[in-house]
């Protein structure tokens, strides 16, 4: 049993809070009973690390297991509540689009955001999903708001011009406040719906880019709706009209 911060797999489990460390080994955290049973079944874990308790509620697991304290636990988790149990996962190495309708995400800046929108397009049927300047789709705290998504779908990050290559085939959808009524819109053959920072809405490379641009009309004299609930209304919308 682990119970010491300076053992070395502990400070490498801690180096993966940090996007470049994640980057550089190619891994990324999961954490929960729940999204780790779920990485054990869809997912390339390297490792499992938890408290005894954490640990025997995984099913299915064979490889690489260590035993911590709860102390050692608590120290490396991300969550307020831990569980006692997290894996250590590969990232994709190699992602290939299926094609169909995707989701282009361009500056989404808040993890939580890009994990709820990435669970979303999970349950809608999105399965290209492409981050442009966005919070990272690895960081413990969009795995954990993606709720399992992340498994699910196949991610691209990068630059928008890099990304608009990948989807200039299909039409380009942008969400604006000034769009026409994504209710009353119909969309022909497929798309790639493009979701704008928070504050700032979409890049004006994709906007200019934009076959169709599409809102959701407000009442009450608000004016927005946060981005992850945006993208849940248009994506479904979309896929009805399509």
């Amino acid at each position: 049993m682990i119970v010491s911060r300076q053992n070395a797999l502990i400070k490498n489990i801690r180096s993966l809070f940090d996007k470049k460390n994640r980057d550089d080994q190619g891994l990324y955290l999961v954490e929960s009973v729940k999204l780790v049973n779920e990485a054990v079944k869809s997912q390339d874990v390297t490792l499992l690390l938890g408290t005894e308790k954490g640990i025997s509620q995984i099913n299915g697991y064979t490889g690489r297991v260590e035993t911590v304290s709860d102390g050692i636990f608590e120290y490396v988790s991300a969550e307020k509540t831990p569980q006692g149990v997290l894996a250590i996962v590969k990232k994709p190495q190699s992602v290939t689009a299926e094609g169909g309708n995707c989701l282009f995400l361009d500056g989404v800046s808040d993890p939580n955001n890009v994990g709820a929108i990435i669970r979303t397009c999970a349950c809608a049927g999105y399965r290209d999903v492409y981050l442009s300047n966005c919070a990272d789709a690895y960081s413990p705290k969009t795995v954990r708001a993606s709720m399992g998504g992340i498994f699910r779908v196949n991610i691209f990050s990068g630059d928008r011009e890099e990304l608009y290559e990948k989807v200039k085939d299909k039409q380009i959808i942008i969400a604006d406040m000034g769009g026409n009524n994504v209710f009353t819109t119909r969309i022909d053959g497929e798309f790639c719906l493009v979701l704008g920072n928070e504050g700032n809405g979409v890049s004006d490379f994709m906007k200019s880019r934009a076959n169709k641009t599409v809102s959701i009309p407000m009442h009450n004299e608000m004016e927005s709706l946060n981005v992850s609930v945006s993208a849940g209304i248009l994506m479904y919308n979309l896929i009805k009209n399509d």
